[in-house]
């Protein structure tokens, strides 16, 4: 049975200003739905290999739309198409810590 926390690390610039390469982030499986701007752990349909930290953005097909806070970095729904979540970000502990909340979409 999976965890319901788990800690994910930050890699590449998507998630600029909000998160950045090598932050170290808590992640929560379950909990309270997903709701639009929230910033989440997810993989795409189309490449269910790869684990992004992006922002979700609207519910779609099942799963959601998610970008990156960085509109120069296309690594996101834009290319891959839905995903599904996997878990909501709580924090980053690493090395700021900091909640990651909610940012309206």
């Amino acid at each position: 049975m999976p965890r319901p926390v788990f800690a994910v690390l930050v890699r590449g610039p998507s998630m600029a200003p909000t998160l950045r390469h090598g932050d170290a982030l808590l992640v929560r499986r379950g909990g309270r739905p997903v709701r639009p701007g929230d910033v989440v752990v997810a993989s795409f349909r189309s490449r269910p290999e790869l684990l992004v930290v992006k922002r979700a953005v609207r519910a779609q097909d099942g799963g959601w739309w998610v970008r990156g806070d960085n509109d120069l970095v296309t690594d996101d729904s834009r290319a891959y198409g839905v995903a599904d979540v996997v878990g909501r970000v709580l924090v980053r502990y690493w090395p700021r810590p900091q909640r990651i909340g909610y940012r309206p979409v």
